[in-house]
């Protein structure tokens, strides 16, 4: 194979190129000495760099460059942070220290750069790397956000050039970032940062489903900007006549947002009609926005029927994260009329909207009531990071966190009219925990608008709460069944664990004295870990706990020896000498297996059954043929997913590291259990023939069959033994030409 020769002479040419761009751009957000101190960062990170290429074999220097660039470009960001950018690799890859970055670029700057760099180190299991660092960057929320902003920007580059990265690194990365960065993009407002990671995510997990509907969207691009452009002719007139300075756009919905609509509502595309949304951005003074937005809402109206139920006014009542709009839905006019959604802002407001947070900050002396929200939802994440509980599995915090991020708001207030932001769905509950956790520990109902509700009482805009509360009261486990918001969360296990610490110590003794019983003298970390599996706990001290409390009897700690004592005679076996307790581990188990050969870090399956412990996940049964990968369990060996398994986004986006690959020898001759769900139009035989179809022209065995039928639409679903995806390709074809046969999709 010819080995391609680099010029270096045009790479340091095009480095410096790149680099001008960026202060190009830079150059109107610059003071003083801005420009002297981005050159120092730049050479410094060139320097650091020199040796180093990307997987696509590109100086690595032309990552930096470019996620400085995304910051100042796309966020809207300054002189600090294009620093950082520059900078935000050298720590982790380098031999440059952080001691160093403060010397030259002072405290502020080295600050962002450690929260920038990630946790090294052994992560036990039921712990995960990625969540670790996650919430290493959020604790950075309370000090400076720049570096959840520019870990985005990072993000963001590495997504746009994840084609040079081997599948399975594809497929983590595009998970971790569906799991955490989009929705944290979200939250902060970046709407087009966040619906560019949606769509590169669908793109690498699942790249059928994305070049289908980017073609569709191609093929439909000529008629679909006619429509705009006759939809939006009156409007545009009107604006004219009324001496608004304006402009009017149609634009698509991202493909992620056509992709999840259509798996939603199981439509196909030819019948999704709100395929774009039309944009009215009004150029006017601030004082004059909202009347004048609601006065091209009137226009609008004017001219096309609105759906009262799709209003939303953002205007009166921002979200969160800064965001403001006028939102309405209206039928067009002409022979086949559609929903088209039209959004009504202004200059300020689509800067907002598009750069989120650091727009949002540029202006934020306008308003006053978008910058008490957002930092109603900085102090709930603070509120969170800040648990007395410093044991608290970083995983379970990412997901209380992440749970957040999507959230619609809702504004209620107080008896004396101060407004508190919570997201949608908090209870009477949320409520008094986010005016003061003592409130929240004592609270035994609430008056909302007067009205005596219990603590489970869902609320909603408006309402103006009063909490009641009693010294007996303390918090209970029921609470967390109903509660939504972080804090809330936060602070009752909190509660529940201060009052619940006794009854760990006595469930921790009688676990060391039965075990002593059966011969094991000690309680080691090994068989804590072990226990934990074992019982599905969530850390040690829920283990015991749960003990103490008699929630688990004591027998059964008799029945985990035995099954442990079964499970190392099976790996004994197949001549496995040590149990796989990590990726790495596994990773050269396999290479003792196949020697250094092309895929020898990867489970060849229909190869290694007979030496590696690995089995096919229930959850989404995958069959020869299907892109998969192996996911390294806590005691049960490696299962085997599909990479479109439900459980996949969130085992490759926690738990990363325990992911390996996974391929199918041509060899497999296996026969796997498929699920199929028909549904159709029924009519007498429809069954009879689908039946006849599987059983007597195909031969494939039906495993287990079940029908409904409601209004003259049936559903069937069937468990077929089938050879590999092909096999199964040509027996949804052969079902597809049965009379009454509408969809046929295969289930999990």
């Amino acid at each position: 194979m010819e080995v391609k020769e680099i010029d270096l002479e045009q790479e340091r040419k095009e480095i410096l190129k790149r680099y001008r761009k960026l202060l190009n751009i830079a150059r109107p957000y610059l003071q003083d000495d801005d420009a002297k101190l981005i050159k120092k960062a730049f050479l410094l990170s060139a320097e650091a760099h020199k040796e180093m290429r990307r997987k696509s074999g590109e100086p690595y220097i032309y990552h930096p460059i470019a996620v400085a660039q995304i910051c100042v470009e796309e966020i809207g960001l300054g002189a600090t942070s294009i620093m950082c950018a520059l900078l935000h690799d050298v720590v982790e890859d380098t031999e440059i220290e952080l001691t160093e970055i403060e010397a030259i670029f002072g405290k502020n700057v080295a600050k962002i750069i450690d929260g920038l760099t990630k946790i090294t180190g052994v992560f036990d299991y039921g712990s995960s790397q990625q969540a670790e660092n996650f919430r290493k960057m959020l604790l950075t929320l309370s000090d400076d956000i720049r570096v959840i902003l520019i870990k985005l920007a990072d993000r963001l580059h590495n997504m746009r050039t994840l084609g040079s990265m081997p599948r399975d690194k594809q497929l983590k990365i595009s998970s971790e970032t569906f799991y955490l960065y989009a929705p944290l993009a979200h939250r902060l407002g970046l709407h087009a940062i966040k619906s560019e990671l949606e769509d590169l995510c669908l793109k690498y997990t699942e790249p059928e489903a994305y070049k289908d509907i980017a073609k569709k969207l191609k093929e439909t691009k000529t008629s679909r900007e006619s429509f705009i452009q006759n939809f939006i002719r009156p409007i545009e007139k009107d604006l004219n006549i009324m001496g608004y300075k304006h402009i009017v756009k149609g634009r698509p919905k991202s493909i992620y947002s056509i992709y999840h609509k259509l798996k939603k509502n199981n439509t196909p595309f030819e019948e999704i009609y709100d395929l774009f949304a039309v944009r009215v951005i009004l150029d006017v003074p601030t004082e004059l926005e909202k009347s004048a937005c609601w006065a091209v809402y009137s226009m609008v109206t004017d001219h096309y029927k609105p759906n009262p139920e799709r209003l939303k006014d953002w205007i009166s009542n921002p979200k969160s994260n800064g965001y403001e709009s006028l939102h309405t839905t209206v039928m067009s006019s002409g022979r086949r009329g559609r929903w088209v959604e039209v959004q009504i802002r202004t200059t300020r407001m689509d800067e907002i909207a598009e750069k989120g947070f650091a727009a949002h900050w540029k202006y934020k002396g306008n308003d006053t009531r978008t910058n008490k929200a957002f930092e109603s939802w900085l102090s709930q994440i603070r509120e969170a990071l800040d648990t007395t509980d410093k044991s608290q599995s970083a995983v379970e915090l990412v997901d209380d966190i992440r749970s957040s991020l999507y959230n619609d708001e809702i504004f209620v207030y107080t008896p004396k009219g101060k407004l508190i932001v919570l997201k949608d769905g908090a209870t009477a509950l949320d409520f008094a925990f986010e005016i003061h956790s003592e409130v929240g520990a004592r609270c035994i109902g609430a008056k909302v608008n007067n009205k005596l509700v219990p603590l489970s009482h869902k609320l909603k805009t408006g309402d103006i709460i009063e909490c009641m509360t009693s010294a007996k009261q303390k918090p209970s486990e029921d609470w967390l069944a109903f509660v939504a918001t972080t804090k809330a969360k936060a602070r009752i296990k909190d509660y529940i664990k201060e009052a619940n610490k006794q009854h760990v110590i006595m469930g921790r003794d009688m676990i060391e004295h039965r075990l002593k019983v059966l011969g094991v003298n000690t309680l080691t970390l090994e068989i804590t870990n072990q226990l934990r599996a074992y019982f599905n706990a969530k850390d040690t001290n829920d283990l015991f706990y749960r003990f103490g409390k008699a929630y688990i009897s004591l027998d059964e700690i008799k029945k985990w020896k035995s099954d442990r004592e079964a499970h190392e005679r099976k790996q004994a076996t197949k001549a496995i000498q040590e149990p796989l307790t990590n990726t790495k581990n596994f990773v050269k188990e396999l290479k003792k297996l196949h020697g250094d050969v092309k895929n020898a870090d990867a489970i060849l399956i229909g190869e290694d059954m007979d030496r590696v412990d690995y089995t096919l996940a229930k959850c989404c049964n995958p069959i020869a043929g299907d892109t998969v990968f192996g996911f390294v369990t806590i005691n049960e060996g490696i299962k085997i997913h599909r990479t479109s398994c439900p459980n996949a986004t969130e085992l490759l986006s926690r738990h990363g590291d325990r992911v390996i690959k996974a391929l199918w020898t041509s060899q497999v001759k296996m026969s796997f259990i498929a699920q199929l769900i028909i549904k159709g139009t029924d009519r007498m035989g429809l069954m009879n023939d689908v039946t006849r179809v599987i059983s007597q022209e195909l031969k494939v065995n039906i495993q287990n069959l079940s029908i409904g039928v409601k209004e003259g639409i049936f559903e069937g679903k069937i468990a077929l033994m089938v050879q590999d995806t092909q096999h199964l390709e040509t027996l949804v074809h052969s079902l597809e030409q049965v009379d009454g046969v509408i969809q046929i999709e295969r289930g999990d």
